[in-house]
């Protein structure tokens, strides 16, 4: 089945300025062609007013015509411009604005430079595995995210998730194209049995209700391609595989490649299952799977020594201190922090120095000292040096106390600088923790007062 958009990005040096290139898109100056397909292009444009580059994916004159494909293609315009603005996720492409224009309707969405995972699906390019792994959680988090918000993408491939390159490593992923997404939310009828043959599941090929585990097993389509370099099926003719998809095993991924470990292995065979029942049955479950396989270490890393994005993200989750998080604020909480590792005995406040970060304890331990005496112990979850954000005047930013790492510790550090640049939700967020911790702290001073031989 024929895609129906061209990918969104692709490496700078690829586009070509044709001939016809058009000078601008509506208010957009365009400054190359990045792609095409048989009913729209897509071109590298820069918002004037923002002073940001943009890609605009324009319809073909073919879309304008009154058949029954033009028309199909106009819902799928339709149903990715009704997105305007509503997703909002460090793994999804933002849809900015929507142009339905006479002679060819377009839509305005953020660049991503860099290209699709097409290129690492051939078997003289695939990725390290806890690339791999890295790659699924990031769209696993963001496709249970659209899920929330009553979306079905139903057109999971290759082609529709850009990664963003440093060097030959990917750094970042994001999900594009919900031309075929179906919205529980949407008032018009909507086009059924859409998407990648190739990544599609049973029930979508037949037609059937669909839910979150339509996307599941292609994703894990997809999964299986990057590790094996092909995909789960293959075959010369649409029907061959529509058979193999309904009736077919996959051939097993140990024969396809070495050292894939065998819970990698089973996550991608279970999610490929016939009978949706077997599949895992939600995102969040999913998405526990790939992180295991992360903080297990099951996974050769190569060249990859830096903490993975999944691993901090895991590491996250489960501090009290993020309780309230959504994935969304957490991604930015891994992107915007600076994660710092200290020895036993280092300081991270001494007594009379002017705060100017704060530290939230992901591992390890602390003490605080007030005069030289012990005061408190605390642990992963827990904050310290909060006054540097929280203080009105740089009087209270002093520190009143000596803290020191008692044991070996990793901490999420932010200076008040740092966490202006972070989205209303999530410094929404850092206050109602803060709030939290002053009320617990505050709690434990009133027993110390009142109770002194109780706390001793």
């Amino acid at each position: 089945m024929p895609a129906h958009a061209a990918p969104l990005a692709t490496a700078p040096a690829r586009a070509s300025a044709a001939p016809t290139l058009p000078e601008r898109i509506g208010k957009y100056l365009v400054k190359a062609k990045l792609g095409e397909g048989a009913t729209s292009e897509v071109f590298l444009a820069v918002d004037p007013f923002r002073d940001q580059q943009v890609a605009i994916k324009r319809a073909r004159g073919s879309l304008l015509t009154d058949t029954r494909e033009s028309r199909f293609q106009r819902r799928f315009f339709a149903a990715e411009a009704s997105l305007v603005g509503q997703l909002r996720h460090p793994n999804v492409v933002q849809i900015v604005d929507a142009v339905i224009d006479d002679a060819a309707p377009y839509l305005v969405m953020e660049y991503v430079p860099g290209v699709t995972l097409r290129r690492f699906c051939r078997a003289d390019a695939l990725l390290p595995l806890a690339q791999v792994v890295e790659v699924a959680f990031k769209c696993a988090m963001a496709l249970g995210y659209c899920f929330r918000r009553g979306l079905i993408h139903r057109d999971v491939k290759p082609a529709n998730l850009l990664a963003v390159l440093d060097g030959d490593r990917i750094v970042d992923v994001k999900i594009t194209d919900f031309g075929s997404a179906f919205n529980s939310a949407a008032e018009h009828t909507q086009v059924h049995r859409v998407g990648s043959l190739a990544y599609m599941s049973p029930e979508q090929l037949d037609g059937d209700p669909l839910d979150c585990r339509a996307d599941i097993y292609s994703l894990a389509a997809v999964l299986y391609h990057l590790v094996a370099g092909r995909p789960p099926f293959d075959a010369q003719q649409q029907q061959a595989i529509m058979h193999q998809i309904f009736h077919a095993t996959p051939p097993p991924l140990a024969m396809l490649r070495e050292n894939v470990p065998p819970r990698m292995v089973a996550l991608i065979e279970r999610s490929l299952a016939k009978d949706r029942d077997r599949r895992p049955r939600d995102w969040d479950e999913f998405a526990s799977e790939l992180s295991q396989l992360a903080t297990d270490r099951a996974l050769s890393r190569g060249q990859l020594q830096q903490v993975l994005d999944t691993e901090r993200f895991t590491l996250l989750r489960s501090l009290e201190f993020f309780a309230d998080f959504g994935d969304v604020e957490l991604w930015e909480v891994v992107h915007r922090a600076r994660w710092e590792r200290h020895a036993f005995g280092t300081a991270l406040h001494r007594k009379g120095s002017q705060g100017n970060s704060f530290h939230i304890i992901a591992t390890g331990q602390v003490e605080v000292f007030r005069d030289g005496t012990k005061a408190a112990t605390l642990g992963a979850g827990t904050s310290v040096g909060e006054m540097a954000y929280l203080a009105p005047n740089p009087e209270l930013r002093v520190h009143t106390v000596d803290v020191l790492v008692s044991q070996p510790a990793t901490t999420i550090a932010f200076t008040p600088e740092s966490l202006d640049q972070l989205s209303l939700t999530t410094r929404h967020r850092f206050d109602k923790a803060f709030i939290k911790v002053l009320v617990r702290r505050l709690h434990a001073a009133h027993e110390a007062i009142a109770h002194p031989r109780r706390i001793l």
